[in-house]
């Protein structure tokens, strides 16, 4: 259903010198157990799932790691700001602008 990614040492790599147990549960727990749990959702549709709560919760900070990842699972631009103005009604219009702005960055950095 999926292709399955290679295991991932983000979390190591940017909380281990502080938390290095948060970064090897990131790592070896979410990324590489949750994330691959592919039976039900696939990482496209974990993605959008992800996009989608991060908007909610106002939590910029965390977004912009994953919308890199949604466009790697094949999630285009084009759907990613499908899912902010379709917030902008449930999340809050300044939730999704902000995320809009995050989208315009990384589509930017792509050219």
């Amino acid at each position: 259903m999926s292709t399955k990614t290679s295991p991932s040492n983000n979390g190591e790599i940017h909380f281990g010198h502080i938390a290095p147990e948060f970064g090897k549960l990131t790592d070896k727990i979410l990324f590489d157990k949750i994330w691959q749990r592919t039976e039900y959702l696939t990482p496209r549709e974990r993605s959008l799932i992800t996009v989608a709560s991060l908007i909610t919760q106002s939590r910029p900070e965390q977004l912009m790691f994953h919308l890199k990842k949604a466009q790697e699972n094949k999630v285009s631009h084009e759907a990613l700001a499908e899912v902010m103005t379709h917030l902008a009604f449930y999340a809050g219009w300044p939730s999704a602008a902000a995320a809009i702005s995050q989208l315009e960055t990384l589509i930017q950095s792509n050219q």
